[in-house]
Order: structure tokens, then sequence, then C-alpha cells
């Protein structure tokens, strides 16, 4: 059955198909973040529209039950009372991605919980082990099992906020960059963020729903201001800050934006390559314990294996 003829037309078929997979996949990748821009962009200006509206009810109607709306604006309150922490902890949701309105408390929820959790499966190994354990290693391994599970949630957020800001980084100066020639052809700022957000979404998915959202923003809202001091909140990003500044001082003094945005992508751009030097200069000290420990060896194994076998010879 097989046959040399069979093999070279299975192997031809599987590679025919791995070809056909390897120049798709791209593209229906494309696809497929394009929508979930597009869909993350309409949940946030159904979002605004329903803020708005239920704005305008709530001054003609206050002795009205409460809507969904006013539900999660008491929600909100009830994390304003939280006091700073709570202020923290929903900076840190939305520069994370997670932009449900639930889960600052579920993040503190789950840093009481997790504790108690780990705690008890400690208890429950430790229960169910051979091992017998001093007193002290009881209570070391207790006490680091609820710092275990105190630290998990923040260790996660921070994680996805760092990959994040990294890829923010480096697709905003290109994206300052169309911007700028789209600034310079006439084209308004809330149009020029729109049209740059549908344009980068193949490359950078991330800043396409930040660029998105604060374009949905600078129109429902109509305080330009307010939309670039959220953005720079909720992308947390070196780069979103300096941009909102920039252009929030730009509308203020009057200066040219076009301007701004040159200077601004400059600087970004000189800082990504500051950033990438950085990361090759590290890279020596990085590498020298794995050279040390896995490189050398096998060095000298190649290298004074045939005189160590030679001797071995001569001594027989």
């Amino acid at each position: 059955m097989f046959t040399p003829e069979f093999l070279i037309v299975l192997i031809s078929a599987v590679v025919a198909a791995g070809s056909f997979a390897a120049f798709a996949l791209p593209l229906l990748n494309r696809e497929e973040k394009k929508e979930r821009y597009k869909s993350v962009i309409e949940k946030k200006r159904r979002a605004l529209f329903e803020q708005s509206k239920e704005n305008l009810k709530s001054r003609g109607k206050q002795g009205q039950e409460m809507s969904a709306r006013e539900s999660v604006a008491t929600l909100f309150k009830v994390e304003k009372m939280m006091g700073a922490m709570g202020e923290k902890v929903r900076d840190q949701m939305l520069q994370a991605g997670i932009r449900s309105p639930s889960a600052p408390i579920k993040f503190i929820t789950a840093s009481f919980v997790l504790p108690a959790l780990f705690v008890l499966l400690a208890m429950f190994f430790m229960a169910h082990s051979d091992t017998e354990l001093s007193n002290l290693m009881t209570l070391l391994i207790i006490f680091g099992a609820a710092f275990a599970g105190y630290k998990l949630p923040g260790l996660v957020i921070k994680n996805q906020i760092q990959k994040r800001s990294q890829e923010i980084n480096q697709s905003f100066p290109d994206a300052l960059d169309m911007m700028l020639i789209c600034v310079q052809g006439g084209i308004g700022l809330e149009q020029t963020v729109n049209r740059i957000a549908e344009e980068i979404a193949e490359h950078s998915e991330t800043l396409a729903e930040e660029l998105g959202i604060l374009s949905a923003e600078m129109a429902m809202l109509n305080d330009r201001r307010a939309a670039l001091q959220d953005f720079a909140r909720r992308v947390g990003s070196g780069a979103a800050k300096s941009f909102a500044t920039a252009l929030i001082q730009a509308e203020q003094y009057g200066t040219s934006v076009s301007q701004a945005m040159r200077v601004m992508a400059d600087e970004l751009r000189d800082m990504r390559m500051a950033e990438a030097e950085r990361k090759a200069a590290s890279l020596p000290p990085k590498l020298t314990v794995p050279m040390i420990a896995f490189f050398l060896p096998v060095l000298f194994i190649v290298i004074l294996g045939p005189a160590v076998l030679q001797f071995l010879e001569s001594r027989h």
C-alpha cells in the first residue's frame, strides 16, 4: 500500500495543505481582528448613547425606578466610597483591557477569597501528607499560601498591563505618522483617530481598540479634553499620556496640532529605539550564565575529548 508513488503524493498533499494554511490563516486573523475591533467600538458607542439617553431621562423623571445604567452608576459610587484603592484598581482593570464595570469588585473579592482558598488547599495537602512537619514549617507554608493567593490576581493583571503597554508603545509612533498625514490633509481630529484606528487594527488590535474608543468618546461626549484624559488614564502607557498631554496643550494654547504630533512621533520613535538599545545592551550579561552552564562544557568536551581518548589508548 505504501508505495513510493503513494508516499510522494501524500507528502505533496500535506505540503500543499500546509502552504495553503500558512497563506490563509494570516488573512483570517486580520478579519477576526477587524471584527473584534468593530464589536468593541460598537459596544462603546451604544454604551455612550445609552448613558446620554439616561441622563436626559433622569432630568425629567427623578422618582422613577433605577435603570440598568443607573445601577452601574451606583456601582461606581460604591467603588468611590472605597477610596483610593478602588480608583487604583479601576485604572488597573482599564489598563489591562478589562472594561466590565464589576471588574474592580471581582478583583478585590478575588484578593480576599484566593488566600483563604490557597490556605485550605495547603492544609488539605498537609493533612494527607505522610511527612511530619514542624509547627514553624506549617506556619510558613500557611503564610506562604495566603501571600501567594493575595498576590496572584495582581501579578496576572500586571502582566496583562505590561503586554498591552509594550504593544501600544511599539505601534504608537507609526500611528502618529499616519495621523500627521491625515491632519495635514485637512481631516478633523475625530475622523483622523477613527480612520487610523481602522487602518492599524491589523497590526495592533489593542491600540486600534483604544483609539476607536477615543474616537467614540470625542464624537459622543463633545468634550475633547475629557476624552483625551480618559484615554491617557485608560491606556496608562507613556506614549498615550504624552499624546493626550500634547493635544490638550495644543488645544488650550492654540498651537499647531500637526507640529505637536510631529514632535511626539520623533520623541516616541527615539524612545522605542532607546528601549531596543537597552534590551540589546542587557543581552550579554543574560547570556553569560547559559553559556557557562551549557556552551562551555560542550566546548571543552569537543576540544579535550580526542586528547583524552588518545591518552587512554596510549596507556593501554
